[in-house]
């Protein structure tokens, strides 16, 4: 009788435990120091959002009072009151979400096909437009604003939407992001489309735009937040109080006897409710998005 080999057992290799901390390590104490240390920074971003809030909910005699506590008296929307009669909020809030999106759209389809463009286009003089773009990264705002208001004045477009609206439209970063994302999706899933007849535009909308939604969305963020918070240009290119945006509204009503910290808080926080909705709104969507945004890039 021949004899029966018994199989041999290898080792098993110790099970690693989903969810655990990337650097710190297996264990209960790298997970209970992780979420300490995501405490600590939670709080100390809060911290000053819950300070402004206090302030803006107090009066101005409250506010003065000496003391490290952001809550040094009764509660009171009287800073807020006195900003909503003051100024036409409704329609400089109109205004800001018009221009923003506007802005966005138009920036997003700009940005793409110029960038679809520089990543697969063999056009002469591409490499010295492209290095020109990058170039144009570094070239600080407020050094454009004087030649821009030239150009508005010259075409008469000064107190306008488009004026707002226009300048805003180039934006090289996002042409360089899109441009390193469009360089990293596969080639042969376009040239397949070719070969079944699809036409260029047919390839960027049927492939490359689906393959992109996630840099897309970071973009389109990134441009809506920028478009709402920009104060500089508005203030420059408008006169017409029914044409301001909302930062630049709520400097405007500011009382003229000195400094008002409440009235202060409760514009900036009025300026920045609709961020903080929308954020609330789509966080997974954003954080996503932002997540994703330099993976694509080689």
């Amino acid at each position: 009788m021949s004899a029966i080999s018994t199989p041999v057992r290898r080792p098993r290799r110790p099970r690693e435990e989903s969810g655990s901390p990337l650097l710190l390590g297996h264990g209960r104490l790298p997970r209970v120091l992780a979420g300490t240390a995501l405490a600590v920074l939670a709080v100390a971003w809060l911290l000053p959002f819950v300070w402004a809030v206090a302030t803006s909910l107090q009066s101005e005699q409250d506010v003065m009072k000496s003391g490290l506590s952001p809550f040094k008296g009764a509660f009171t929307l009287s800073a807020y009151r006195q900003i909503l009669e003051r100024g036409n909020v409704p329609t400089w809030a109109f205004n800001s979400l018009l221009i923003s999106v506007l802005v966005t759209l138009l920036t997003t389809v700009v940005s793409m096909l110029a960038a679809y463009g520089f990543s697969r286009g063999t056009f002469r003089g591409r490499r010295a437009l492209l290095a020109v773009t990058v170039g144009a990264i570094m070239v600080p705002p407020q050094l454009l604003i004087v030649p821009l208001f030239d150009q508005m004045t010259m075409f008469h477009l000064v107190d306008t939407y488009a004026a707002v609206i226009l300048p805003q439209v180039v934006a090289p970063m996002m042409v360089f992001i899109l441009k390193r994302f469009f360089d990293a999706i596969p080639r042969e899933l376009e040239d397949a489309a070719r070969i079944d007849g699809a036409s260029e535009l047919r390839v960027f909308t049927s492939i490359v735009l689906p393959l992109s939604r996630p840099i897309v969305a970071a973009v389109a963020i990134f441009v809506f937040i920028g478009a709402w918070n920009n104060f500089m240009w508005p203030f420059v290119v408008t006169n017409d109080p029914d044409l301001m945006t909302l930062p630049v509204g709520l400097a405007t009503v500011k009382d003229a006897y000195g400094i008002q910290y409440a009235q202060s808080m409760a514009s900036a926080l009025l300026a920045a409710l609709p961020l903080i909705v929308m954020f609330l709104l789509f966080q997974r969507r954003i954080v996503n998005s932002v997540a994703t945004t330099g993976l694509g890039g080689g």
